[in-house]
């Protein structure tokens, strides 16, 4: 379920066709060790509909660790139901219980102002960071 719901966040926010073998041996990473990041999902009923991850960064500035939230993602049919809301609730009251926890982050894709508006609801603020990459 994660590896599809990963696939459909890829095509949705950013028109991009990810290889599926390779994103399922991402979320089989994570699984199996949880120093890399943490899966929460959503379920309502027996279905899972909606998840998060979190990694970590730790933050000399701070001294703590920045949870960053990504592979974001709600079944379109379950959106504007307030399942983000539930799964960010429930991170940010785990994070408040940590001392060693700073701060909540996700990046997005900058076109994506449905996600910004969600975002913006919870309290979350758009910083002055912009990201740079350089793929290997």
């Amino acid at each position: 379920m994660i590896t599809r719901f990963n696939l459909c966040l890829a095509q949705e926010t950013e028109e991009l066709r990810l290889d599926p073998a390779t994103v399922r041996a991402g979320v089989e990473a994570i699984l199996s060790d949880t120093a890399k990041g943490l899966y929460y999902v959503a379920e309502l009923g027996a279905r899972v509909v909606g998840q998060v991850m979190i990694t970590y960064e730790w933050s000399d500035w701070r001294n703590g660790n920045i949870w960053w939230l990504q592979s974001v993602y709600v079944e379109r049919e379950f959106r504007e139901q307030g399942v983000f809301r539930a799964l960010f609730h429930f991170l940010e009251q785990a994070a408040r219980k940590r001392p060693e926890v700073c701060g909540l982050r996700l990046y997005m894709h900058a076109a994506n102002g449905r996600a910004r508006a969600s975002y913006e609801k919870l309290g979350m603020k758009q910083t002055e960071y912009q990201v740079f990459e350089l793929s290997l």
